[in-house]
């Protein structure tokens, strides 16, 4: 194949690699911003030039063949440098603008992060926020993702880190559930109680808790447990139990009354991680429209939720 040839093809190879991301010609013509039937068309193209099959279909998604994914693979690296090159030289102009890939866990996402994205998207009209919500953990580099929202333990010594805040975990309940079954005046109280926790492997359940010098670990036992804060939280508010909370999902009930914090005294430890980061994959160039949203968010949400009741 001449090389002219070659080049003609290097938008098809483009459109190749984001339906492969996408996993759909739907959401790939969505992305690219072109018609359903302009994607299937140039993959068709590009298959006759490659003289092989890139691309197999399933009843709800396409997948690349063996074919496929090596020529994706081979030249992924060589459009993201072509990305970073034209946001350099786009910001170079001083606008913040562009599309911005965010990653953020459900619960998180849905009750704090939304509310502050809307107004950052106010303030700066010429920028965009693609926002996938997943508890999973993303490989950000290979999914294309500009930043993650992590809240855990640990983060990936390959990439660029931000402290977002510090956020604690919570006991709560509804006063009714407390004036039907009492109220735990120490950590052991708990074993009487319907407890509503988050599911870690196999083991048996139980809450650390600290005060001062003093540590206690109590095996909890309960009638529902769920790997989403949300639903910890409905639960209770459905006088079900007292349940162990991060802060930023207790916040809004615990300000409006409809929660109530228990063993105020405590501290819960090794539940929910004690800091919330954003993250990305580091390179050398971070796009303008990528630091102004971390320093946003950052100076509405570095205080915390902690609630003083």
């Amino acid at each position: 194949m001449e090389k002219a040839e070659i080049e003609g093809l290097w938008t098809h190879i483009h459109w190749l690699s984001v339906l492969e991301e996408q996993g759909t010609y739907t959401a790939a013509a969505t992305r690219l911003g072109v018609s359903k039937s302009a994607v299937s068309q140039r993959i068709s193209d590009l298959e006759k030039a490659t003289g092989t099959r890139l691309v197999t279909r399933t009843t709800r998604s396409v997948r690349l063949t063996d074919a496929g994914q090596s020529l994706t693979r081979e030249v992924r690296s060589a459009y993201a440098h072509i990305a970073r090159s034209f946001s350099s030289v786009r910001d170079s102009a001083g606008e913040i603008r562009g599309l911005v890939r965010l990653t953020a866990p459900v619960a998180f996402a849905r009750q704090q992060l939304v509310p502050h994205l809307s107004a950052f998207l106010q303030l700066y009209p010429q920028v965009r926020i693609q926002l996938d919500v997943s508890d999973a953990l993303s490989s950000l580099a290979a999914e294309g993702y500009d930043l993650a929202v992590r809240h855990g333990f640990q983060v990936p010594e390959t990439h660029v880190a931000w402290k977002l805040c510090d956020t604690t975990s919570v006991l709560v309940a509804t006063r009714e559930y407390l004036q039907r079954h009492g109220e735990p005046r120490e950590p052991g109280d708990l074993t009487a109680h319907n407890c509503l926790f988050y599911p870690r492997g196999s083991d048996q359940p139980a809450w650390t808790f600290e005060r001062n010098a003093e540590r206690l670990t109590v095996p909890i036992a309960g009638s529902f447990a769920t790997n989403n804060s949300e639903a910890l939280r409905d639960s209770a508010l459905n006088h079900l139990g007292i349940a162990l909370l991060p802060d930023f999902s207790a916040h809004a009930a615990l300000a409006n009354g409809t929660l109530v914090q228990v063993l105020k005294g405590w501290t819960l430890k090794g539940v929910f991680a004690d800091e919330i980061y954003l993250i990305r994959p580091y390179s050398p160039h971070v796009p303008k429209s990528v630091s102004t949203l971390v320093g946003y968010l950052k100076s509405r949400l570095s205080a915390g939720f902690r609630f003083v009741g």
